[in-house]
Order: structure tokens, then sequence, then C-alpha cells
């Protein structure tokens, strides 16, 4: 059996008018510090979404979600934060600093593989 190694994860929420309270999960950060590895995927359920705020800026909400899968890719294109390792990456971005596009509690767990887990957290808690 692999070893397994710990990881961090929290979803990212989308909270269309905060006045409400209302959201619906749309994206999941993983962190796995034995593997260096940081990622994020996303899916926007525009449905969703718009039935939450008909009013909602769905080409805002899109572009704030490619953002975090751009700062956890790193390099030029994730600005300042792209050359920062990847835990500064993971924690600058579960920093709330959107009342739209929000991340939620952070939660732990083992893995072999960091890449499958997040497209397990995705189909399991997003899609």
């Amino acid at each position: 059996m692999s070893e397994r190694d710990v990881f961090e994860y929290a979803l990212l929420r989308v909270v269309p008018r905060i006045e409400r309270g209302e959201c619906f999960n749309a994206g999941v950060l993983v962190y796995c510090r034995a593997k260096s590895f940081v990622a994020a995927r996303t899916h926007l359920d525009e449905s969703k979404l718009l039935a939450l705020d008909p009013q909602a800026d769905v080409v805002g909400v899109r572009a704030a979600l490619r953002a975090v899968e751009g700062v956890c890719a790193g390099g030029s294109a994730a600005g300042q934060a792209g050359s920062d390792d990847e835990g500064r990456r993971f924690r600058w971005l579960i920093a709330p600093r959107s009342t739209v596009v929000q991340p939620g509690p952070v939660h732990t767990g083992l893995t072999v593989d960091p890449g499958a887990e997040l497209e397990r957290l995705l189909d399991l808690l997003v899609r």
C-alpha cells in the first residue's frame, strides 16, 4: 500500500445575494504540502446561480472562479501570489475577500493522489 499524505481542502461557495445568505458550492481547493500540490477545480451551475438571483453577474462569478484556478497554477498570470509557494497560495486563497465567491472552512484528509482527490471532491460536493 502506498503511503498516504495529509491534505487540506476548502469548498468555494457562491453567495449571489449576501443579505439572503443562500449559497451553493462551485469549486474545491486542495493543498498537499508533502506533494507540493495546490490546485482548484470549479464548476458553476448557472441555473442555480440565476435561480437564487436572476440579475447575478454570471460573467463576473466565472471570472472570480477562474482567478482562483489561476492563482493555484502560479506563474506570472497569477500576479503577485504566483511566485509564492503552494502553501502560501492556498492560505491566500482561503482568506475571505469577496462577498460573492467565498471559501468555506478548511478540512483535512489523507490521500495518495491529491489530484485524484480534487476530482473526487468536485464530483462529490460540487457537481
